[in-house]
């Protein structure tokens, strides 16, 4: 799937998601669609490529197969939502939007957060599974990491749907 491109005059409007008759109305189907890049998940290439060589996202998150699994580590082991670990980027001389502000310039350790939501991303999750990420009771961080995949592989026009409920929500205020 080619990226849509939302500006380009030649752009075509997708079909409508595919709805499943639940009897009493529908409801959308439990297959998420897929916005963007399928290989890339839209990341930033210098926060993909750290990922991907990371001794903890080969190692450690190869191991785990399941939802659950991927939910109990990101319970256990993240602490916070930056793209890099605290300390680990090289930023003297540089300046702007390459001082390391916005996740480019010189690379460093890739956070565990971002590796968890890489490691989301490779299970395809369903919408049950995504409703259960942002709806989670557990941690902060979960309902975090389901809302950041929702904005990196959910289509533009569906954004909306996700976020509306959860404006009002203190503890997402807290974390955004």
């Amino acid at each position: 799937m080619k990226p849509t491109n939302y500006y380009d005059e030649n752009y075509e409007e997708e079909e409508e998601p595919k709805y499943v008759n639940s009897g009493t109305g529908q409801k959308k189907s439990n297959i998420l669609p897929l916005w963007g890049n399928e290989r890339t998940m839209n990341l930033n290439p210098l926060i993909l490529t750290n990922i991907q060589s990371s001794h903890y996202f080969k190692v450690n998150l190869y191991g785990l197969k399941t939802y659950h699994e991927v939910i109990d580590e990101i319970y256990y082991k993240v602490a916070h939502l930056e793209p890099w670990e605290k300390g680990s980027r090289k930023t003297a001389g540089q300046t702007g939007m390459c001082g390391g502000v916005r996740g480019v310039g010189a690379g460093g350790i890739v956070s565990t957060a971002y590796c968890l939501l890489f490691k989301l991303f490779t299970l395809k999750l369903t919408r049950k599974q995504l409703n259960g990420l942002i709806t989670h009771p557990d941690s902060p961080y979960i309902r975090a990491l389901g809302f950041m995949y929702i904005r990196y592989t959910q289509p533009p026009p569906d954004l909306w749907d996700w976020y509306d409920e959860y404006l009002e929500d203190s503890e997402v205020r807290n974390w955004m």
